[in-house]
């Protein structure tokens, strides 16, 4: 008889991983034992050679649904201890915890089938779960993953769920949630005076009445809540937008199912793959031209955020309706995604006439990750719910504790030690004090989650971050800035592994330059450790600074400034100088001319913005990338012409471009030429640097009609390329190439 002492690390604690390693232990005849510590799960095998290999292998080949294994080390090992059987022993602490955080999951098709089995002592039970789904992130305070560590700590396990939960052969075994309708959390539904109506079964089926008559309510979900209604009704709709003030950014849309999608959207087989995937984002998908929804659900664009009922609590909500949901985030503007009952009803009172609360509490917030499918395979917008907190595995190992933390909009926040890089979830803009504060509270998280206290803390060199300013508290900690675009390129190169010299085109909205000027159309000859500023797109001017995001017209006006005298401007017919009056371009005029609040940028995602004030698609703005999208809608594939444009002395001049977009007076033509013109500028450059392989990043590049015209025509050339799927390609991936720059 042999002994083998096995150490597997990553997602492996959460995820039914003992009782997975306990009954394949039962199928070899291997006696032994496995457990938890927080590095991961240490397996002693006590078996001939022929049950250890095939143990083995299928250990490596057939691991549980949601675990994610990095590493696998096995030690043959001299005793003299010989074992009788095989034990699920105690899990142990030590001081060095390394043990990957698993991302919460969608309720499984077996818990789906409990709930709704009327001889199942789980029926109608809204907080169901087992090994393969529930929560994990939002309910776990510290590793490992034990219940005392989580916030069902305070419910003690009925005899039925005690039984399940001890039984090694059973799919709840140490599934740390668990827990009944006589032992568990409870549901409630309360009026917006905090009044209770009803509990359980009955609140979801009274919401459901509620909804029906077009009331607007905030369900709570696994991250946090969210604001609900009924998306057909446009009346209600429209209601949720003026209580909320948000008057065009799109709602995203909660399904019963695939099926129900599908009588609303057109989505491609891989779009379906991920919406009825076990993390259950949600998914942006083309509409149908007609349909029930309401129009003011994503108005003048032609693309949804849809996502598939992903909670037991929600499953049993449409039991009770028939039409989709809107389901946003709850919260107010530049602030994090709510998560308690009380806080929702002192800050969203207003908004909300009913909540559907349960009193298991959400100990780390959590928003629904969005993706898109580019060149049929996955593009992350925002990385959480079932995906984050996100694992790579490091080549090399780094001596040192590394903190990152990210830009200002999109923030997120990485921490690097021994061979594991982890990417927090989404965290948001950093533009109110609560996002701060949310922002701290997650670093916090993940310092107690591996006994983390960083010796370098890198962050963006933009002066007025919160993260920068924060990050500069701590003097008696190495601080790093990394420039904002070079982490875009970093971020890609993370991905792939790539330490090489590369060509990286960073298209952005916005970022800190070396030279105290807003970057943004950058392209970049460098490796993970170093760059050089290759070529750029000519400076223009942001008539008002931030305003300028907000007001297109601004953009656009400047870039007619680049070309033309004032007096040429005033005479012109055109959609820019229609939007403004003689007395606003005399004074835009002064300030372009002056300088005054007028700060220089290089940024394609403020040309974007110009050319839709161009074309006449908007002069003022809603949300962030509502021009991007609008182009993108008026793209027309069959017009394969460019604008003209000059590179000289590193500098990309695009004024010929603007003179030329004032003479075509159709949007279609306008859009078409735009994305052609870009991917053009692009081909130009890298055929100037024919070794090097491509890195795209920056969240211009999340344009979906862009990227995948430009990746085609790379193929085309055989040019060799790289963009992020796993990680965000806006700034939610900075973090990540932050700590790369200096692993």
């Amino acid at each position: 008889m042999l002994s083998k002492k096995i150490e597997v690390k990553g997602i492996v604690q959460g995820v039914g991983f003992r009782p997975f390693v306990y009954n394949l232990a039962l199928k070899y005849d291997i006696k032994g034992w496995v457990n938890n510590d927080d590095k991961g799960v240490n397996i002693l095998l006590y078996a001939n050679e022929k049950s250890c290999e095939l143990f083995i292998k299928d250990l490596q080949e057939n691991p549980p649904v949601l675990a994610k294994i990095d590493s696998i080390n096995i030690e043959e090992i001299t005793t003299n201890k010989s074992y009788s059987s095989f034990e699920i022993i105690q899990s142990e602490n030590t001081n060095h915890k390394s043990t990957i955080i698993s991302p919460d999951m969608a309720i499984c098709d077996d818990c789906i089938e409990d709930i709704h089995d009327k001889s199942n002592f789980r029926h109608n039970y809204a907080l169901t779960n087992c090994t393969n789904c529930g929560p994990r992130y939002s309910i776990i305070k510290t590793v490992p993953y034990d219940r005392c560590n989580t916030s069902m700590s305070e419910f003690e396990l009925c005899s039925d769920c005690k039984a399940e939960y001890e039984d090694p052969t059973n799919r709840r075994y140490h599934a740390q949630p668990v827990s009944c309708n006589k032992c568990g959390p409870q549901i409630k539904l309360y009026n917006n005076k905090n009044e209770v109506l009803s509990k359980d079964i009955n609140a979801i089926e009274q919401i459901a009445d509620i909804i029906k008559s077009g009331s607007i309510v905030a369900i709570k979900g696994l991250g946090g809540f969210h604001l609900m209604c009924d998306a057909t009704n446009t009346k209600v709709v429209e209601e949720l937008r003026l209580r909320k003030n948000r008057h065009n950014k799109p709602f995203a849309l909660m399904f019963k199912n695939i099926d129900q999608i599908k009588d609303y959207t057109n989505i491609s087989l891989k779009e379906e793959e991920f919406l009825n995937s076990k993390e259950k984002p949600i998914v942006l998908v083309n509409k149908k031209e007609k349909s029930k929804l309401s129009p003011l659900i994503a108005p003048n664009i032609n693309r949804l955020g849809c996502f598939i009922s992903y909670t037991p609590l929600h499953h049993l909500l449409f039991d009770f309706l028939e039409n989709p949901l809107v389901a946003t985030s709850a919260n107010l503007k530049d602030e994090p995604i709510i998560r308690f009952k009380d806080e929702l009803l002192q800050k969203l009172g207003f908004v909300v006439d009913y909540v559907l609360d349960f009193n298991r509490d959400i100990i780390n917030a959590c928003d629904d990750s969005v993706i898109q499918v580019v060149n049929n395979d996955i593009t992350k917008l925002r990385n959480a719910r079932g995906y984050a907190p996100h694992a790579i595995k490091l080549q090399e190992s780094t001596d040192k504790k590394i903190l990152a933390l990210g830009a200002n909009q999109k923030a997120t926040i990485s921490i690097a030690f021994e061979n594991n890089l982890i990417l927090s979830p989404h965290i948001g803009d950093l533009n109110s004090i609560e996002a701060t504060e949310y922002f701290i509270r997650t670093v916090e998280t993940f310092k107690r989650f591996y006994d983390f206290e960083p010796d370098v803390i890198v962050c963006d060199k933009h002066p007025n971050y919160e993260s920068v300013k924060w990050a500069k508290t701590f003097e008696n900690i190495k601080l790093i800035q990394v420039q904002h675009h070079y982490a875009h390129i970093l971020s890609t190169m993370a991905e792939y592994d790539l330490k090489k010299e590369v060509l990286g085109i960073a298209f952005d909205g916005t970022g800190y330059g070396d030279d105290g000027n807003i970057w943004g159309g950058e392209f970049f000859v460098c490796d993970n450790k170093k760059y050089e500023r290759a070529f750029q797109f000519n400076y223009f001017k942001l008539l008002g600074g931030e305003k300028a995001v907000k007001e297109p017209k601004r953009i656009a006006l400047s870039l007619l400034f680049e070309s033309y005298t004032k007096e040429e401007i005033l005479n012109q017919k055109n959609n820019v100088r229609e939007a403004f009056s003689d007395n606003e371009i005399n004074l835009m005029h002064t300030m372009w001319s002056r300088g005054l609040n007028a700060p220089l940028t290089s940024s394609i995602g403020r040309l974007f913005d110009a050319v839709a004030s161009i074309a006449g698609l908007y002069q003022v703005q809603d949300y962030e990338g509502q021009t991007g999208l609008a182009i993108e809608q008026n793209y027309n594939k069959n017009i394969d012409t460019c604008y003209s444009y000059t590179i000289e002395n590193k500098i990309i001049d695009i004024n010929p471009m603007i003179k030329e977009i004032l003479e075509d007076n159709d949007v279609e033509l306008i859009c078409s030429k735009f994305i052609n013109t870009l991917c053009d500028i692009i081909i130009n450059i890298s055929n100037q640097y024919e070794k090097l392989p491509l890195v795209l990043s920056g969240g211009v590049f999340q344009n979906k009609t862009l990227l995948e015209l430009l990746t085609s025509k790379l193929d085309k050339l055989n040019k060799t390329y790289y963009y992020s799927k796993d990680i965000p390609l806006n700034d939610g991936g900075i973090s990540v190439g932050q700590i790369y720059h200096i692993i």
